[in-house]
Formats: C-alpha cells, sequence, structure tokens
C-alpha cells in the first residue's frame, strides 16, 4: 500500500498508486500501519514530519473494502459475476470460476455447500450480505456470488487481498489451488503493493 504526504503535510493513503510525489510504501495490515506510526517509519521515509489524520486505519480500511466492492460490480456489469445459489452453483460445477463470494453473514450451509465444490477458486469472506448487493446494484441481499475465470477476477481477488490485512484473517482469500481450507493471513500478503 503506498502513502503520500498530501498538500497539507499530512499522511494519505494513495489506494490507486497514482498520486503524485514521493511515496512510502507499507504491507497493507493494520499491525504494519500501526508500527510505522508508533515507531515513526512514516517520518523517516518522507524525511520530514508525516503527521496522520486522526482515524487513518478505519479510513484505509473503508478505501480498501471501496476499491474491493467497485472490482466486484465492474465484474457484474462486465458479465463476469453471477449472483444466488443455483447459479454460482453451476458456475462452479462446469469449473469456471475463479473466485466465491460469500457473504459473511449468510447461513453457513449454503457457504459450505459451495465451498465444497468451489475446488481452485478462490474464496473470500469479507464482505455482508448488504455490502454484496449495494455493489452488484440488487435490491435483495446477496449471499453467494462466483467470478468468470479473466481479469476482472483477477482484479477483484488482488484488491479483496489488500482489504483481507485490515479484516478478520479467517475472512481472508482463500487462494489455494488445491481447494484445501488452508485461509491466507494477513502477514503473506507482505509482498503486495
Amino acid at each position: 500500500m503506498r502513502f503520500v504526504l498530501g498538500p497539507d503535510g499530512r499522511l494519505a493513503p494513495d489506494f490507486a498508486g497514482k498520486l503524485p510525489g514521493r511515496g512510502a510504501w507499507l504491507t497493507p495490515t493494520r499491525q504494519a500501519l500501526e508500527t510505522a506510526l508508533k515507531k515513526g517509519g512514516f517520518a523517516r521515509s518522507f524525511k520530514a514530519p508525516a503527521p496522520a489524520p486522526e482515524g487513518l486505519a478505519a479510513a484505509l480500511e473503508a478505501g480498501l473494502a471501496k476499491r474491493a466492492l467497485s472490482a466486484l460490480g465492474l465484474a457484474r456489469k462486465a458479465g463476469d459475476a453471477v449472483t444466488g445459489f443455483e447459479k454460482a452453483r453451476a458456475l462452479l460445477g462446469r469449473n469456471e470460476a475463479a473466485v466465491l463470494v460469500l457473504a459473511a453473514d449468510g447461513a453457513a450451509d449454503s457457504r459450505r455447500k459451495l465451498a465444497g465444490l468451489a475446488r481452485g477458486a478462490a474464496q473470500v469472506t469479507l464482505f455482508s450480505a448488504d455490502e454484496l448487493a449495494e455493489a452488484l446494484g440488487r435490491d435483495a441481499p446477496t449471499v453467494h456470488v462466483a467470478l468468470k475465470t479473466g481479469p476482472a477476477a483477477q482484479r477483484f481477488l488482488r484488491e479483496a487481498r489488500r482489504l483481507a490485512g485490515f479484516r478478520s484473517a479467517a475472512s481472508a482469500p482463500d487462494a489455494d489451488p488445491a481447494g484445501q481450507r488452508n485461509r491466507a493471513t494477513p502477514g503473506e500478503n507482505a509482498g503486495q503493493r
């Protein structure tokens, strides 16, 4: 995750990595952010005082969630996302799904059934049913979403992995190609920017 100093001299996250000026990179985890703030890592990187705005961690989490949900909405608009248990099951059954997104507050039984079919598909449980519905432009809560293999799925998964460091490790994306239930932990995202 890239950070820059804003015009006011305060620390600001650069979600897209395109803001002008000198940047400082940090592993996108809450622990890494708190350590860098506590030990003055940003000030050393910028060679200048780098005061953080109040609530930076919460703003960072919200911004990362917005980017991931935006990527999910773009996948739907491109026709690369299906919603609902039956459609997701069909896509998983044909082995055409790269990512299975399950609402964190969905019924455990239906989530377990689809997770069993996921095989090599990454599983993401970072969002509530209402967050998924809003991102996909649906009125009803959305519990099951499957993304077809392709660039849209890769983009969503990249953004979801960045967000996972700021949310519970138990809900991090599972990218195990063998379909095991090993979840990625925030520390495993260290090489991502």
